[in-house]
């Protein structure tokens, strides 16, 4: 978690790169106005050192992004100073701000809604009595889409560009997107779904992990419709889930997975296109991993 003074000790941060000359140079870097809120990450499950790390290195990312940032951690069943709660980051981040206006900018560490989460982080905004915005989860958006794509293929369940014509003897000819949140999810992850799917030109159907029978109807779905090789991708960042969740529903669709999102470059760059658009800024179209 950082101050208003900077970062805190320990937290890994990403310096911007150099300038590069030419009509194909970067688009350059965007500033924080001055006086603007912080951008608290609010971080969902059970917290851990994996989960902390990981969400550090979004924040690593976000910060790479845009410069002059006041990015803070605080997690949803925070507990103590190690993993300090949402309530208590919007509660120092409140007292530390000299301006008018929000304290903060709250962005869910989720890829798609869970509303018993997101009632949650509404709840710890009340709680500590300070004006902050909550912004929209993550996804859908195409940059899920093609980190979902990069996970498939580096569990070597996908080529890695459809352009190069060499094949994965494992590649495959069905995917199912997992996602936790009910009925909603699976709507809003269909979308995505449909982003994938025309980049692996494969089948793709969303199912829920919190939905009982989900998976296993959505894998018997594939299959009969002609797929006969399937594997779970998950729509999810990861701390939102236990990970054994993940190999259970992996065995009840009997396929292999591919490896939840985590701190992919593209949700760094989602996180700070939620933080910009609730600020107004005008945000830099993001480029794609041309190698996926």
């Amino acid at each position: 978690m950082s101050t208003a003074e900077g970062p805190a000790s320990g937290l890994p941060v990403r310096m911007p790169r150099p300038r590069q000359p030419g009509r194909h140079r970067r688009p350059e870097l965007l500033t924080t106005p001055e006086g603007a809120p912080a951008l608290v990450l609010a971080v969902p499950g059970t917290p851990s050192s994996a989960t902390r790390s990981l969400a550090e290195e979004v924040i690593s990312i976000a910060r790479s992004e845009l410069s002059g940032l006041d990015p803070r951690i605080g997690f949803v069943d925070g507990d103590g100073d190690e993993f300090p709660t949402l309530e208590t980051v919007l509660s120092q981040a409140a007292a530390e701000r000299m301006e008018d206006g929000p304290a903060a900018v709250v962005v869910p560490l989720l890829a798609g809604p869970e509303a018993s989460v997101m009632r949650r982080i509404r709840q710890a905004v009340m709680d500590s009595r300070s004006a902050a915005e909550v912004t929209d989860v993550l996804g859908p958006h195409p940059l899920l889409a093609e980190a979902l794509h990069v996970r498939l293929s580096e569990a070597g369940l996908a080529r890695a560009d459809r352009a190069r014509l060499f094949t994965v003897a494992t590649a495959a000819d069905g995917i199912i997107l997992a996602t936790v949140g009910g009925e909603e999810a699976v709507q809003a992850a269909g979308v995505t779904g449909l982003l994938l799917a025309a980049r692996l030109a494969v089948p793709v159907l969303a199912a829920a992990l919190d939905v009982e029978g989900s998976i296993a109807q959505a894998a018997d779905q594939l299959r009969s419709s002609g797929s006969t090789t399937l594997a779970l991708a998950p729509c999810l960042i990861g701390p939102e889930i236990a990970p054994e969740l993940l190999h259970d529903a992996s065995k009840e669709a009997g396929c292999q997975g591919a490896d939840a999102l985590g701190p992919y470059p593209a949700i760094g760059k989602l996180v700070i296109g939620k933080y910009t658009t609730a600020l107004g800024i005008a945000q830099q179209p993001s480029q794609g991993a041309s190698a996926h």
